[in-house]
């Protein structure tokens, strides 16, 4: 069971539109999930999870960030986990990475550092930026791809920890399928 926690300011806002549906949407092809708030988030649908995808918000959505510390649980699971955009930036924050300002719309070219199983060996390619930040100081992770602008994917050097800054459910859906099935 994959579990898919939902980043925006309040459960069922019209971000859950956006930034969660497209994600159960890939999901729901391939394994069965749970969607929960992170406010409503329980230590048992953590234990219970074979994967986590920390979905993204909206740009001035930022309220998950007066709430860092329900997710301090990161730093111990073994499980999967694929933080997007805004779940990107809550992993860099409890592994002591630094945000900075750092606004991206649109689509951006993405140069692969590191190639990973995630990106299937392309070297480059497209990808939606919805974000007001940039991740910095990652000393725990390895830098995977990076826009012209900033950071855009990540792994943790020691856990299944995956981040990335933009969003693959709009035009890079293979990415999530393949986060699935690793």
């Amino acid at each position: 069971m994959i579990l898919i926690i939902d980043m925006c300011y309040k459960r069922e806002s019209l971000s859950k539109n956006e930034f969660v549906d497209p994600v159960v949407d890939i999901v729901s092809c391939k394994k069965s999930y749970i969607v929960k708030h992170f406010l409503e988030l329980k230590e048992e649908d953590i234990f219970r999870a074979e994967k986590i995808i920390l979905c993204g918000t909206a740009l001035k959505d930022n309220e998950f960030m007066n709430h860092i510390e329900k997710f301090y649980w990161i730093r111990d699971t073994e499980k999967y986990i694929l933080g997007i955009c805004a779940g990107m930036e809550v992993i860099s924050l409890v592994f002591g990475g630094k945000l900075r300002k750092e606004t991206e719309i649109g689509m951006r070219e993405i140069n692969v550092r590191i190639d990973d199983p995630l990106f299937e060996g392309r070297k480059n390619f497209s990808a939606y930026e919805l974000h007001n930040y940039s991740v910095d100081k990652l000393d725990q992770f390895l830098i995977l791809a990076e826009s012209e602008n900033s950071i855009q994917a990540i792994r943790h050097r020691e856990k299944k920890i995956y981040g990335l800054m933009f969003h693959p459910e709009v035009r890079n859906k293979k990415i999530i399928s393949t986060f699935v099935d690793l």
